[in-house]
């Protein structure tokens, strides 16, 4: 469902922010496989089967190709095209909707999440209503990693990734495979939700990629983006870099993976520098340790991964809802009052964002309200100001805003007496006004505001009985046959 542009704007209407098609990149998931040949040159058969899309739907792509690669290479072409053919029929992801997809005799069942789902609830567990038989592959999730699996060796750190995401800070992952560099990457974006992480990410970078040489140059800044690389190499090439994460095999002592220790950059001069968070970065926000205890009473009891996963995303959820209420407070008071919306003026226009004003309403309606966490939480909002992240979502909300300015506007306009209003209006202002109600029509549409459609329909009423009010002559040029 790629090249469908009327459900593009629904979906992306309704999708949660981290689940918007992507316009400007791609995401490739892949299968590899290496199998000891020794009639090939290198000893090895070496293969990989990439879907591409841009959807971020992780979890259900990656069980895509568990089903298709191994059958794609014992079979090769056929088999893809076969399997082709199958999604050729899959229905459009609609976000609310579960979804039932039939491939190679399995049916994978998923739920798309929607805008308005409950965030923090888990969500509905597929049913298998149809009786399925056989019974179909249910996801829990379309895109949710495993985060307590992918945060193992930097819980003690997490809240510290938490504000160097939310600040979009240069960051370089150092893994030791592309998987463990993927998901790490992925983890970290994903971590903000429901604020959507608005710079450009990597989750497995190489030195054959084209931004190569921009990224590793020194004569610039580093770019706020998120690198994932495995190649030691780039220990050298971007040693200017603010915060490198190096990751090694999960060791275990005793029952808790080995946690990475925080170190000056300075001692990160060797390819075979030991794992570490290699930052002099200094948190706005206290340390939680309520946190890791729940974690390690959850090791202890032996808790499920996915257990420990949703405590993690639970605790994320809280501290960025937390950050974000204040500033969704302060810019719904931007928003022109409703009796100053009338049905012939354009509606007052949205007040900007005074950053100062903003600052003073913490005190009574800050952070403190939903969060038990200390520290400079001024500090941290200054810094987020001049981030990328806040930008995206000041512009996001903005959008949103005009659109239910615009919706007030027709509603205002469909209640209003058309007949009182043409009184006295000379031919040149009517005119104008059936030109502005059709725009405003054609911007609902194009745009896909949530008007009722009575709305759309009296609006389009008032365009009838204006223009046959008019001369036959007028009315040719603005209706013609």
């Amino acid at each position: 469902g790629e090249d469908h542009p009327g459900e593009e704007t629904d979906y992306g209407r309704d999708a949660p922010p981290g689940l918007q098609r992507e316009a400007a990149h791609y995401f490739g998931y892949v299968y590899f496989r290496q199998v000891k040949d020794p009639s090939v040159k290198r000893g090895y058969f070496q293969k990989s089967l990439v879907l591409v899309s841009r959807l971020p739907y992780v979890n259900l792509f990656q069980c895509l190709l568990q089903l298709i690669a191994p059958e794609y290479f014992d079979k090769l072409d056929p088999c893809l095209e076969a399997v082709c053919s199958e999604i050729d029929q899959w229905p459009l992801p609609v976000p609310g909707r579960m979804l039932n997809l039939p491939l190679m005799g399995v049916v994978i069942q998923v739920r798309v999440p929607s805008r308005v789902d409950k965030l923090g609830s888990s969500p509905d567990k597929p049913v298998n209503q149809e009786n399925l038989l056989p019974a179909p592959l249910v996801l829990s999730s379309v895109y949710e990693l495993d985060l307590f699996r992918c945060f193992q060796p930097v819980l003690t750190h997490v809240q510290l990734l938490w504000e160097l995401m939310l600040l979009a800070e240069p960051l370089v992952v150092l893994a030791p495979s592309p998987a463990v560099s993927s998901e790490t990457v992925l983890a970290l974006t994903s971590c903000l939700a429901p604020l959507k992480y608005c710079c450009d990410y990597r989750p497995y970078f190489t030195i054959h990629d084209s931004e190569f040489k921009e990224y590793t140059t020194r004569t610039q800044a580093p770019p706020n983006i998120v690198l994932g690389v495995t190649n030691p190499f780039f220990i050298k090439t971007l040693q200017h870099w603010p915060h490198i994460l190096r990751l090694g095999e999960l060791k275990m002592a005793g029952d808790l993976p080995k946690q990475v220790k925080m170190k000056k950059l300075a001692k990160l001069r060797s390819l075979d520098a030991k794992p570490g968070l290699y930052s002099s970065y200094k948190t706005f926000l206290h340390k939680d340790k309520g946190l890791l205890k729940r974690l390690l009473k959850g090791i202890h009891k032996k808790r499920s991964s996915e257990a420990q996963s949703a405590l993690l995303r639970r605790y994320f959820l809280e501290l960025t809802q937390s950050f974000l209420i204040p500033l969704e407070h302060y810019m719904a008071s931007l928003m022109p009052l409703q009796k100053a919306i009338t049905p012939w003026k354009n509606p007052p226009p949205i007040r900007p964002f005074q950053q100062e004003e903003f600052l003073r309403t913490l005190e009574h309606a800050g952070p403190q309200l939903t969060c038990v966490i200390k520290g400079d939480w001024i500090g941290l909002y200054r810094r987020f100001f001049r981030s990328p992240n806040f930008d995206g979502w000041y512009r996001q909300r903005h959008k949103e805003m005009t659109h239910k300015l615009e919706v007030l506007h027709l509603e205002a306009i469909s209640e209003a007496n058309i007949g009182t209003w043409m009184k006295h209006k000379s031919e040149v202002e009517v005119v104008d006004l059936v030109l502005k109600l059709r725009e405003k029509l054609v911007r609902a549409r194009r745009h896909h505001l949530s008007v009722k459609e009575e709305t759309v329909q009296r609006v389009g009423q008032y365009i009838t009985t204006i223009l046959r009010s008019l001369p036959e002559d007028l009315q040719a040029v603005l209706c013609p046959q």
